[in-house]
């Protein structure tokens, strides 16, 4: 049975592969909808609301940019995890699940904070932002109270655990 769980952990390639398949995917979009979006823009240099509308479409690809960094987060932190070691800058490299999942919180909260900024920047003066915008706030509020009790349990844990080599 031992021997069977080991190998299942290959399991988790599939994940891997669909999370960086759909990362390179949004890539590739988000590159076909910034050029189309300038391409529209220079056809329209007269109408004045091109410039406010090439705004909202530079976010819009910013936030498709930020998702495929999420999914490529994952991808590279479950294969971190679960198979082997990736030649990645410090700041992605994934060493726990926890590591991970705090990664991804604040990935989240950038996204949603974008979310609100298109929001606002095609706002049309008409709609009430405010109840969109304390959704996005009770959601961040969560998320960042989830976090700081994620690591205040791990610090626990950690402590009661005893010194580590780094300690001695």
């Amino acid at each position: 049975m031992a021997r069977v769980l080991s190998w299942a952990r290959y399991s988790i390639v599939f994940g891997v592969f669909s999370s960086l398949v759909l990362s390179v995917a949004i890539v590739i979009a988000s590159a076909v909808r910034a050029a189309t979006s300038i391409f529209v823009a220079l056809s329209q240099l007269t109408d004045p609301k091109t410039a406010k509308q090439l705004a909202v479409s530079g976010i819009e690809v910013v936030d498709l940019l930020l998702i495929s960094t999420v999914l490529y987060m994952i991808a590279t932190g479950l294969y971190e995890l679960f198979i082997g070691d990736v030649n990645l800058p410090v700041w992605i490299s994934v060493t726990s699940l926890n590591d991970l999942k705090n990664k991804l919180l604040s990935v989240i909260v950038v996204v949603l904070a974008v979310t609100f900024l298109i929001q606002v920047v095609s706002w049309d003066g008409a709609t009430n932002l405010l109840p969109f915008g304390a959704s996005i706030a009770a959601v961040v509020l969560a998320l960042t109270a989830f976090s700081l009790m994620s690591r205040n349990t791990t610090k626990a844990a950690s402590k009661s655990a005893g010194p580590t080599d780094e300690a001695v």
